[in-house]
């Protein structure tokens, strides 16, 4: 179970969905009882008759930033730069008068440090270095960077989803489809996807049922997007990402597993989240910082009593992770039932509750 083949399964091209169900929470829901063992097919506004009164869905409440930005180089040739630490370029704006932080630069030929890349609105991009194809870029301009970011940034999609994602399109909006409907601390460049289903009548609709909430914020980063290069996982470095989890919430949190409540991830960045920051008891310890916990088959859940997740890449570690809540072998078989009964995979697909 740590070797890397042993999280390989096929999937046909046409199983990735490359734009959302047009109705969030009409989107499949398979329900993984662990227990029994039993499986059933849903749509996902049926969760509220799955989850139960006490139970404390935790969300991750990070916004993804429009983090890819279109330009060209002084020699003219057209230059794509991808914003990969928000939070650090955040953190220069407000110290030093300037957002500066790591890319990924694609161009036919790389800019070499010193480089001076224009973007719209008059605005400039200076190369500061270049270190392992990463490049420290110092985005100079007069006006806010992030009205600017907000005007002419694109959605960083991820890479799986094969078409343009111009917010013109009449089947989807990238820019808002590719938000949760609770987003609110800008930081991500890359949605918690399994918040994706949720509306807001749907949650309502949870909160009537006596079924709470609680907020935590992981700003997803490109690492979830890495492949996994080495052949036994424990040899994996998994990236890091910064997390916020507030005393308030913290208490939520606490107050559902002191009365015997379960707590429900919504997505694996919660479980990863909520795993980080929970003490040997199961206790979430409110508090800020780099989350680098790799969760893989063997790994012993503290927090997490049940939780709602998307179906996972091939090799990728969030499908060892939902093999470390449930058994590999289970969780590929699922997966593989889940091809033939036409769910929909990655991102923009269906989910599942794994309790």
């Amino acid at each position: 179970m740590f070797s890397l083949s042993d999280y390989s399964y096929e999937l046909p091209p046409e199983k990735i969905a490359q734009a959302p169900c047009p109705d969030r929470e009409m989107a499949k829901l398979l329900h993984v009882d662990r227990k029994s063992g039993r499986l059933g097919h849903f749509r996902f506004k049926d969760i509220a008759g799955l989850l139960k009164r006490g139970d404390l869905l935790v969300i991750n409440d990070t916004k993804v930033v429009p983090a890819r930005l279109f330009g060209r180089k002084e020699t003219g040739g057209r230059v794509e730069i991808f914003i990969l630490d928000h939070a650090a370029g955040m953190k220069n704006l407000e110290q030093n008068g300037f957002f500066r932080c790591s890319c990924l630069v694609k161009a036919s030929k790389s800019p070499k440090k010193g480089a001076v890349l224009f973007l719209e609105d008059g605005v400039k991009a200076l190369v500061k270095g270049v270190q392992d194809n990463l490049f420290d870029i110092c985005f100079l301009n007069g006006n806010s960077f992030t009205d600017f970011l907000a005007r002419h940034g694109h959605v960083p999609l991820p890479p799986y989803i094969k078409r343009d994602n111009s917010e013109n399109r009449e089947s989807c909006n990238d820019k808002t489809d590719y938000q949760t409907v609770y987003a609110e601390r800008e930081g991500a460049v890359a949605a918690p996807t399994a918040g994706l289903h949720f509306t807001e009548k749907l949650m309502h609709a949870l909160e009537n049922k006596g079924v709470e909430f609680a907020r935590i914020t992981l700003h997803v980063g490109y690492g979830t997007f890495v492949p996994v290069r080495v052949e036994d996982i424990r040899n994996h470095e998994i990236h890091s990402e910064y997390f916020v989890l507030s005393p308030d919430q913290a208490e939520r949190i606490n107050a559902a597993k002191r009365r015997g409540g379960r707590v429900v991830a919504v997505g694996t960045t919660s479980v990863r989240t909520l795993e980080f920051v929970s003490d040997e008891n199961g206790m979430a310890v409110p508090g800020s910082g780099m989350c680098d916990l790799f969760i893989y088959p063997g790994y012993r859940f503290k927090c997490v009593d049940a939780m709602i997740t998307n179906f996972h890449l091939p090799q990728s570690t969030l499908l060892m992770l939902v093999s470390a809540f449930y058994s590999r072998e289970k969780m590929l078989d699922i997966y593989e039932l889940a091809k033939n009964k036409g769910y929909r995979f990655f991102s923009y697909g269906d989910a599942m509750l794994i309790e």
